[in-house]
């Protein structure tokens, strides 16, 4: 990768591989690079000290020099940041530059009209960002707490809870909703220092659509399905677990779901390891949901089973590579972090999903989240 010289631009909060490539956060877009293996920023002098103190491993330049010296040679005219970035690479005397397929193409023309060939590099643009370092790990390890500690409110509120008449749940004399659960479960990731991103707090037959955040009275008796992805405010980390819980009695078709979710949740860990193809993971938790009766296809139009696949990695974004799925050609490797979150989901009835997050080793997986699975409350 030496060889290449690398391209970014974008801002660091958003954009993942500009947050890999500078450790910190900065909320507009600005240049990184690298010259012969060393990476360049050029900021705004607003941005410059601090990327001096916190990225010093880049070099920083200030982007007031090249915009200064274009508005001269322009008479006064507008500085586009186009312009900047062609003078930036002119002076380093870069005339190839490797970019991402999200390199915005208005960029790229600019630097093409100036003769600076662009090369799109397919896939992960940092492929080391699948492998997490010790430091990377207790990031993580963090976030999933942040997670934990949401989660564990959100637990706590369930189980004070009381069901009126209609089965609807009622806290301090007010109806418990999912959006008010989520705002007691978001609540806690802030105060733990997490950036809460769109919790999922769905009760029955809502939690048919794996991604339906959920709206409306929660119900006893009814599955309710829980899960956060919170990001850590300081390091950009991405924590990740899933519950689904009962207040009151589960019926017997949930019962059995979850104890099918939970045994091929387990079966899927004891093949993590590595060396092991990712979708052999995938298989072996999708067998034993098939051993249980619960089978994926469409019915009435409709995925209905476990319509995703088994596990995703997770890091700096909440779905990274590797991902376990049915059609994946990836193999684990150590020092990957994957979820593993099989899950069932059926109209009528609702959905059953389990979600921890796993440190792939060449031996036994470490499991990294820490609260407990227990279906009623």
């Amino acid at each position: 990768m030496a060889s290449e010289n690398l391209l970014i631009v974008a801002d660091s909060e958003r954009n993942a591989d500009m947050l890999y490539a500078v450790r910190t956060f900065v909320p507009d877009p600005f240049i990184w690079f690298t010259r012969a293996g060393k990476p360049h920023v050029v900021v705004n002098d607003l941005e410059l000290h601090r990327i001096r103190t916190e990225a010093r491993h880049c070099r920083a330049l200030p982007y007031s020099r090249y915009e200064s010296r274009l508005e001269r040679e322009n008479g006064g005219g507008p500085v586009r940041l186009g312009d900047v970035l062609v003078a930036v690479l002119k002076e380093q005397r870069i005339k190839k530059v490797t970019v991402a397929e999200s390199f915005p193409f208005s960029l790229a023309r600019a630097l093409r009209a100036r003769r600076i060939k662009v090369k799109l590099r397919s896939g992960a643009f940092f492929p080391d960002r699948a492998w997490k370092t010790a430091d990377e790990v207790k990031k993580i390890n963090a976030a999933l707490v942040m997670a934990e500690v949401g989660l564990s409110e959100g637990l706590h509120a369930l189980s004070r809870a009381r069901a009126d008449r209609n089965r609807r749940l009622v806290l301090h004399h007010s109806p418990l909703t999912s959006e008010r659960l989520r705002s007691i479960i978001d609540s806690a990731i802030v105060q733990a220092g997490g950036q809460p991103q769109h919790t999922i707090v769905a009760c029955g037959r809502q939690a048919c659509d794996p991604h339906e955040r959920g709206h409306g009275p929660l119900l006893a008796n009814e599955p309710i399905l829980i899960d956060l992805f919170p990001r850590s405010q300081r390091t950009g980390y991405c924590g990740d677990v899933t519950r689904t819980v009962v207040r009151g009695r589960a019926s017997e078709t949930v019962r059995r779901m979850f104890a099918a979710v939970a045994e091929a949740q387990s079966a899927a860990m004891a093949l993590v390891r590595h060396g092991v193809a990712t979708a052999d993971v995938h298989h072996a938790s999708i067998a034993v949901l098939k051993r249980h009766g619960f089978r994926t296809g469409r019915r009435n139009g409709r995925l209905e089973g476990c319509p995703h696949g088994t596990g995703h990695g997770i890091g700096l974004e909440v779905h990274e590579s590797p991902r376990l799925t049915a059609r994946s050609r990836e193999v684990l490797r150590a020092g990957h972090v994957v979820t593993i979150e099989p899950g069932l989901y059926y109209p009528g009835i609702g959905g059953v999903r389990l979600e921890d997050v796993v440190l792939v080793t060449r031996g036994k997986p470490r499991l990294l989240t820490q609260i407990e699975k227990r279906l009623e409350i």
